[in-house]
């Protein structure tokens, strides 16, 4: 094997013999997903409080916009409703990858999703960007995906890698000769990046990933979205930069040191770093679901000295944000 990592699903059946008799619930009981036999939803999806705001201002400022229905599931709330006569579901993963990753898996299992729309802040990789500036990139890389390592005693500065990572990086040279998106590797200190596996229908096994791609047809939609658009102000100083394309980093990490930063603008040629896209990627990815990504810059990840000012920002460029969101909606309600 490549890696030695090995996805047991194990399904235990529990049967009582010898006169035992298993005991029956009163009320049936389903797993699983659902199947659906109503209009599908597209998903407006954002991580916590701030970007939530955002949203829900705009939709109760929006005479074509509309929540009927709200409920909880688990814990998260759902907000059903209909935005220029199309049924939307709205709701918050909560922040990190391990929590988007579960809240959209339970929003594709509990209700009809078509399309799924993220918004959201982040960090600017690229120090071009600044607060209020919008980002809706292609890819989505996971950038602390890795292998730690010792350093060779025999020969400092050099790290002792594993078996299978070190053919992992003899095979880079030629998979970028048949993809540029394939990430220009190479270590931070101890930290080598690696990439994750996943497996889905139509794969006889787990497959090395580099990167997550947004739906074609969304990141077009998001294109001729920002060319309607009107001028957006962020605090009334500057205008906002509005761009689609290029890439964003996910993480289980704030990211708030400058060298680690540039060496992801470096590895990833990233624009925006964040906690949950990759995984709302790779979610929506395997269940076969069209996505795209809205990232409002906040700040310049780990750029500033002192105490990071995120927090300034993070309503301000979700309205941004917000805005940039809806007119990709008013976008495809034309199609």
């Amino acid at each position: 094997m490549k890696k030695y990592r090995v996805l047991f699903v194990v399904l235990f059946s529990v049967i009582w013999l010898g006169g035992c008799t298993a005991t029956q619930s009163s009320s049936p009981v389903t797993y699983g997903p659902a199947v659906f036999e109503q209009a599908p939803f597209t998903a407006i999806t954002v991580a916590y409080a701030p970007e939530m705001e955002g949203i829900l201002n705009r939709i109760s400022e929006d005479p074509n916009a509309a929540i009927h229905t709200t409920t909880t599931i688990k814990g998260v709330t759902y907000r059903l409703g209909t935005y220029h006569d199309k049924p939307i579901l709205v709701f918050a993963t909560g922040m990190s990858i391990a929590n988007a990753a579960m809240t959209m898996q339970m929003a594709l299992d509990y209700f009809p999703v078509k399309q799924v729309v993220y918004m959201g802040i982040a960090g600017a990789v690229n120090p071009k960007w600044r607060p209020g500036d919008v980002i809706v990139p292609a890819r989505w890389y996971y950038h602390d995906e890795s292998v730690y390592t010792n350093e060779d005693s025999e020969n400092p500065g050099e790290y002792i890698l594993p078996e299978y990572y070190a053919k992992f990086v003899e095979e880079q040279e030629a998979r970028r000769a048949n993809d540029p998106h394939i990430p220009h590797y190479k270590p931070f200190h101890f930290i080598h990046p690696d990439e994750v596996l996943i497996v889905k229908d139509g794969m006889d096994k787990p497959q090395d990933t580099p990167y997550f791609s947004a739906t074609p047809r969304l990141l077009s939609a998001a294109q001729q979205a920002i060319k309607n658009m009107p001028v957006q102000r962020v605090l009334d100083e500057r205008n906002a930069e509005l761009f689609v394309g290029g890439n964003g980093i996910t993480g289980s990490v704030f990211m708030d040191n400058r060298e680690y930063r540039k060496w992801t603008r470096e590895v990833f040629n990233a624009e925006v770093t964040e906690m949950e896209s990759a995984a709302i990627g790779q979610v929506c990815t395997i269940n076969d679901v069209d996505w795209v990504i809205v990232r409002a810059i906040s700040d310049l990840a780990g750029g500033q000295e002192g105490v990071n000012v995120e927090n300034v920002y993070d309503k301000e460029v979700s309205r941004i944000g917000a805005n940039v969101l809806f007119s990709v909606l008013d976008e495809l309600a034309q199609h």
